[in-house]
């Protein structure tokens, strides 16, 4: 949620940049008279250096607390280790005793007709609503990255490093994670 109200706050400012732009230029070439003093001056030239400097302050300071917002880590209710392999993932719930599966994508030919080709898998990771989660993600042969958009999580698996991130699901549903980097030969 907090991703999406930056990327709103950050898309008005733009907005109000682009259209502020886009009428001084269409002021500027439907106008013939010329100011001498806006074309010269050092009020006009140290304005236009501080303005976009405070306009950037206004998008770096919401970004940089949403940064450490996420990074923050706190008690999870439950710990999922998920190991990248090429084509596959393995999944370990730590918190319970021998529970580990793996997670193939389901080929085209064998899609049922309401199934999302090249997202449905065979074995679903089932995780529990409003509970704080962590993913420890790892691979054992090339780069991967653990990703599912609409959760706004994405985390690099590396082969010998343990990455983990954590966040909390406020939604049921059914939610796809899907490969966005090239992994593998």
């Amino acid at each position: 949620e907090q991703l999406n109200f930056f990327h709103d706050h950050t898309l008005l400012i733009l907005t109000m940049i682009t259209i502020l732009v886009g009428y001084i230029m269409g002021m500027l070439s439907f106008n013939k008279f010329t100011n001498r003093f806006l074309l010269h001056g050092q009020t006009i030239e140290i304005i236009w250096t501080v303005l976009p400097a405070i306009i950037l302050m206004f998008i770096a300071f919401p970004s940089l607390r949403l940064l450490y917002l996420m990074d923050e880590i706190n008690t999870p209710s439950i710990t999922l280790k998920s190991i990248g392999h090429q084509w596959y993932w393995s999944y370990e719930y730590s918190d319970f005793l021998n529970l580990e599966f793996d997670s193939y994508m389901v080929p085209t030919n064998e899609l049922e007709m309401n199934g999302f080709r090249l997202l449905d898998v065979d074995n679903r990771v089932v995780l529990p609503m409003n509970n704080q989660i962590r993913i420890l993600v790892t691979a054992t042969d090339v780069l991967h990255s653990w990703t599912v958009p609409s959760l706004g999580v994405k985390v690099d698996a590396t082969p010998g490093r343990l990455n983990q991130i954590n966040f909390l699901i406020n939604r049921p549903g059914l939610f796809f994670g899907q490969c966005s980097e090239i992994c593998g030969a």
